[in-house]
């Protein structure tokens, strides 16, 4: 079974621990991070403190299972010219390695889908690397 929620200031090392193993191994951010000022682990660490100081931008989802956490995603909100309203932006969205493919991404997902839709969002942007075939087959 996998529950969801949003970081508190107790989970921040589960939260730091799963999205410093994906900015290290995911090579489409790795390829691309120095464009727009990468600070590593202190930037990490500065925006993990930021959610918690200012959660009217945004959240951490973390995903638990039997074993402790086992994904992660973050949520940011941002302005639709089109719509006139809040949505959220879905970034750094990750499975810990040894448990992909059993569920968890879509669980994180679905609960995700429920909270921001208590939130009144009714809308989830995505963007995904063009040379991330894995990724893109997911959100589809």
């Amino acid at each position: 079974m996998v529950t969801c929620r949003k970081m508190t200031a107790a989970e921040v090392p589960d939260a730091f621990k799963m999205l410093s193993a994906f900015l290290t191994a995911d090579e489409h951010y790795r390829a691309s991070s120095k464009a727009y000022g990468d600070r590593g682990f202190h930037g990490l660490n500065d925006a993990l403190d930021l959610f918690l100081e200012c959660p009217d931008l945004g959240f951490v989802w973390l995903a638990y299972d039997e074993q402790g956490v086992a994904g992660i995603c973050v949520i940011c909100y941002a302005i639709s010219t089109s719509m006139g309203s809040l949505v959220a932006k879905l970034d750094d969205v990750s499975v810990r390695e040894d448990r992909r493919g059993k569920g968890i991404g879509t669980a994180m997902l679905k609960q995700l889908k429920e909270q921001l839709r208590k939130e009144s969002l009714t809308r989830i942007d995505v963007a995904v690397h063009i040379e991330n075939p894995e990724g893109r087959k997911f959100y589809e």
